[in-house]
């Protein structure tokens, strides 16, 4: 998007081509910013039309250039690698106004399946969360001449990344624990969110915004709407505690913690309805968008 008023370009460089970057800056770029990415090794990532990629230890001179910088890249047990690689030019940058930050729901940690909202402090239980914590307090700490938006993140869906796969390949669980509700967000509903948030104009500060739909759900019954899309029968029900045993580590870290994110203060603040407001039309969208029908 062309900043009229200052005469000169708004830059978007998206720290991570990612499954979510990749969907950030290809809205960008539609959108007519100027967007570049950073990717670890250029050549195995296709951009989107319009978008540029750097390689990441060389991004230094993109983010200089930057007036706004979006971070999808997780933490490591160092930290935060993009400040790692780049805090020298991020601080240093004289046009960036606007940081975004994609972190996880999971900084709140077990709520035995109460409430939280933006205003909620995090209180994370798996190492994993605490590093993304830490990594929210190190870029918050940059807030304070520039506008910080924080992003906490449900669980990511998408075209290849959903349930369809699961059941295409055989692979599906379906894991019944009632009550056990999960948030997720469509990736093109992270794009959404992100476009809103580069358009405005905040002022220097931190922002918590919540990237979960309106509606939290049982994975089982994720799984069961997929099945029923794909005119197949649902893997059999598997009650948890017989799941449990065989589990991965990441996926007991999910199923360890029960919380239900709330959105409302988020989509007012962007000005913004989900374009997949539950699973059901975000499944719906996915298919029509892979051709649809069972394998």
């Amino acid at each position: 998007m062309a900043d009229q008023e200052r005469g000169s370009p708004d830059r978007l460089v998206v720290a991570g081509l990612g499954y979510s970057g990749i969907a950030v800056a290809r809205a960008a770029a539609a959108a007519g910013w100027q967007v570049s990415g950073t990717a670890r090794d250029p050549g195995r990532v296709v951009p989107p039309e319009g978008v540029a990629v750097v390689a990441f230890e060389a991004a230094g001179e993109a983010i200089a250039a930057a007036t706004h910088l979006l971070v999808t890249t997780p933490p490591g047990e160092a930290g935060d690698p993009v400040l790692a690689a780049h805090a020298g030019a991020i601080r240093a940058a004289p046009g960036l106004r606007w940081i975004g930050y994609l972190s996880t729901t999971g900084v709140y940690g077990d709520r035995g399946g109460a409430a939280v909202d933006e205003t909620t402090p995090p209180a994370p239980g798996q190492a994993r969360s605490r590093r993304r914590l830490a990594a929210e307090q190190a870029w918050a700490a940059l807030a304070g001449g520039r506008a910080v938006d924080l992003f906490r993140v449900g669980g990511i869906y998408g075209p290849g990344r959903s349930s369809f796969d699961d059941l295409r390949a055989g692979t599906a669980r379906r894991t019944i624990r009632p009550g056990h509700l999960f948030g997720r967000i469509h990736r093109d509903d992270i794009a959404l969110a992100v476009l809103a948030a580069l358009r405005q104009a905040p002022p220097p500060g931190l922002r918590v915004l919540h990237l979960v739909d309106d509606e939290p759900a049982e994975s089982a019954a994720v799984v069961e709407e997929a099945a029923r899309l794909l005119g197949l029968a649902p893997p059999p029900a598997i009650p948890f505690e017989q799941a449990w045993p065989a589990m991965s580590p990441m996926a007991r870290s999910f199923w360890a913690e029960r919380r239900v994110v709330t959105n409302k203060a988020t989509k007012a603040a962007l000005g913004i309805a989900w374009r997949y407001p539950s699973y059901r039309e975000g499944l719906r969208a996915i298919l029509a968008e892979e051709g649809g029908g069972a394998a």
